[in-house]
């Protein structure tokens, strides 16, 4: 008889669900992959076959040009992969379309969660909460030192500084996918309304988000404005690059900001010359990951990309059987 979970195998690469010879957010280019989330560090192309939300897949094809071999998954849609082995997406709470994806085999319940996060977003269906036998976790926020603030009281912090400053800009740092949406949803339901500039490198994602029924208002590109001082008294949202790039001369005397979970550490702003940090993550802070483990209620946990030494001591001493995994190819550069 087979150890518990023998058929599912985490390698440098990737988790390889071996009776049915897929991968899961493999780092390179296999015959058959599932896809949590379109963050590049999830998600690739090159893949012969492709299994994701639709959401997921219409990201991919956008970033990465990826269309042969897809094949949709809905959330709640269970699939089967072979070998036995079916795999049910459910939503994480990260961004537009990511998934925790179930794997049921043999009686045994495995959930791979991605990236997620348990705060509220406009943007993206909320994490559920769903029982299994194993949970791998992500710990990219995995230290009792990280407990991210409400996301209104970071988005009054920047009205308050554009209200102040009305002969300049706020120009946000973003990234492109997840986060620059959220941040234009949210001010919006703060009732902020006016004219949002965005660089360039956003306007397909926001367009796609649109496509996909969320509403982020009048949005404009930067290139299209009449004169700098149209500009004045606005938000502007970039990439993180475009900070202390040329392109930001063309704006009025930019106050730079920077949204990322990141901006709790004083030191990545000073570095960034970030003088409004904006701490909002779209990943769970210490708080979330172990509450989360709590209400999952595993056997065991596994726990990868991130701070995992300190995520596997919390298990360690609440009785919890955890363990480390080596995954590479993850990093945090969606925050």
């Amino acid at each position: 008889m087979s150890a518990p979970f023998s058929w599912i195998r985490p390698e440098p690469w990737g988790i390889h669900v071996v009776p049915a010879d897929i991968w899961v957010d493999p780092s390179r280019a296999v015959p058959r992959a599932l896809v949590t989330h379109g963050h590049a560090d999830h998600a690739r192309g090159g893949h012969g076959a492709t299994i994701a939300t639709p959401e997921t897949l219409a990201i991919m094809q956008l970033r990465y040009n990826t269309s042969a071999g897809a094949a949709p998954a809905a959330y709640g849609e269970s699939v089967s992969l072979g070998g036995g082995v079916t795999a049910t997406f459910l939503p994480a709470g990260h961004v537009l379309g990511s998934a925790q994806i179930l794997l049921e085999h043999a009686g045994e319940r495995m959930i791979i969660t991605g990236d997620y996060k348990r705060a509220p977003d406009p943007t993206c269906a909320p994490f559920a909460v769903t029982p299994c036998d194993i949970f791998i976790t992500e710990a990219t926020f995995g230290l009792p030192v990280f407990t991210h603030p409400p996301i209104s009281d970071e988005i009054s912090k920047l009205l308050k500084s554009l209200k102040d400053n009305p002969e300049n800009c706020v120009l946000v740092g973003a990234y492109a996918l997840g986060k620059a949406q959220r941040v234009i949803a949210e001010l919006r339901a703060a009732g902020h309304h006016d004219t949002i500039w965005l660089h360039g490198a956003m306007e397909a994602m926001c367009r796609l988000y649109e496509e996909h029924g969320v509403a982020l208002g009048d949005c404009r590109l930067v290139s299209d404005a009449p004169s700098k001082e149209a500009m004045r008294g606005s938000i502007v949202i970039a990439p993180p690059a475009a900070l202390s790039d040329r392109w930001s001369r063309r704006l009025p005397d930019p106050i730079t900001a920077m949204a990322s979970g990141w901006m709790q550490v004083r030191g990545r702003a000073r570095q960034r010359g970030v003088e409004l940090p904006l701490v909002i993550s779209d990943h769970a802070d210490w708080n979330a990951l172990t509450a989360t483990i709590l209400e999952v209620n595993p056997q065991e946990t596994w726990i990868t990309h991130g701070r995992e030494e300190a995520l596997l001591r919390w298990c360690q001493l609440n009785q919890r059987r955890a363990r480390a995994l080596a995954l590479v190819g993850y990093e945090d550069e969606d925050d």
